[in-house]
């Protein structure tokens, strides 16, 4: 059996998702660029314990080098891929589309041609509930159209699963993409509002929350969303759409008051409007999942916060 490639490898996805596979022995490359739109120390320090796995082997590079990404999967004998690399955050993306669709439109393309290339068994890719929009379907099922993206970032990640589907089509490459539901845990984004709630709680500075906290959000634990990922890795069958949520959608100020109450300190909220870029809601139904693979998302929030937070105060930019 081959390698398989894990792109976007020092992320808070792909850690994880790299520290799962080599655990149950797969031979496994994890390729990452070490982008600057956060602290690149940060990503280094999630290799960590990587670098120690006997499987595990770290190639410095980018996807949009269509070259790297061939000889990558042909010197390493790669036949499963899961593309995670990736530029994240909605409200990011509004002023820097070009440089999203390079990434994750561009990116994906060579990441597909390389799997074409190595006829790759299995080939997930990773997208996003926000393709959703402000959708009126609830909870969000894969058949709904997904054509109404509110910023660019899923408008990127929605191009990114139709060019999947065409490489099924035409190549008959088992291709399936995931859409993760507000992923959180240990090695979380410094942009992402566990660790900017908690970091606010901390310092004592303003935390911001629309529409009086009342925007409701899917947060899924990382480790019940490395095992979809695993899970969908394990189960090749022509092209599919998944969503990866825990399908429980929380009130952002109940969020808030978790961390509240597990750091001890109160919150200064500062309400503002919500920005065309965030639905009012996320909210997965996992059906389709749990019956094709088992996903069966365990932790819940409460459980998952104070996991969060015994990680969070040992950072150094906790402090």
């Amino acid at each position: 059996m081959g390698s398989i490639l894990v792109t976007g490898a020092a992320g808070f996805v792909g850690s994880h998702v790299c520290e799962a596979l080599a655990a149950r022995g797969e031979q496994v490359v994890g390729l990452d660029n070490f982008d600057p739109y956060y602290d690149p120390q940060i990503k280094h320090r999630n290799l960590v314990g990587l670098k120690s796995q006997p499987g595990f082997t770290f190639v410095a590079g980018d996807v949009r080098e269509a070259a790297l990404m061939m000889a990558v999967v042909k010197t390493h004998a790669v036949d499963r891929i899961i593309h995670l690399a990736a530029l994240a955050n909605t409200r990011v993306s509004v002023n820097r589309a070009a440089d999203y669709a390079a990434v994750n439109v561009g990116g994906t393309v060579n990441v597909l041609e390389a799997a074409r290339a190595v006829a790759a068994r299995q080939t997930v890719l990773s997208s996003t509930s926000s393709v959703y929009g402000a959708t009126d379907c609830i909870p969000f099922v894969e058949d709904d159209p997904a054509d109404h993206p509110l910023t660019p970032y899923p408008a990127t990640k929605r191009a990114a699963e139709i060019m999947g589907h065409a490489y099924f089509n035409l190549f008959k490459l088992p291709i399936t993409a995931l859409r993760l539901f507000n992923v959180y845990g240990p090695r979380g984004r410094p942009d992402m509002m566990p660790y900017k709630i908690a970091q606010g709680l901390v310092r004592g500075q303003p935390i911001t929350l629309f529409n009086n906290g009342q925007m409701q959000r899917d947060w899924t634990y990382i480790s019940d969303i490395v095992s979809g990922i695993v899970g969908a890795l394990d189960h090749a069958a022509g092209f599919n759409l998944y969503n990866l949520g825990r399908g429980q959608p929380v009130l952002m100020v109940d969020f808030v008051q978790i961390l509240e109450e597990l750091i001890g300190r109160q919150a200064i909220i500062k309400d503002e409007p919500s920005p065309p870029s965030e639905p009012s809601i996320t909210f997965a139904s996992v059906d389709k999942a749990r019956r094709a693979f088992g996903y069966n998302p365990i932790i819940s929030v409460a459980e998952g916060l104070a996991k969060f937070w015994a990680w969070f105060r040992e950072q150094p930019e906790s402090q």
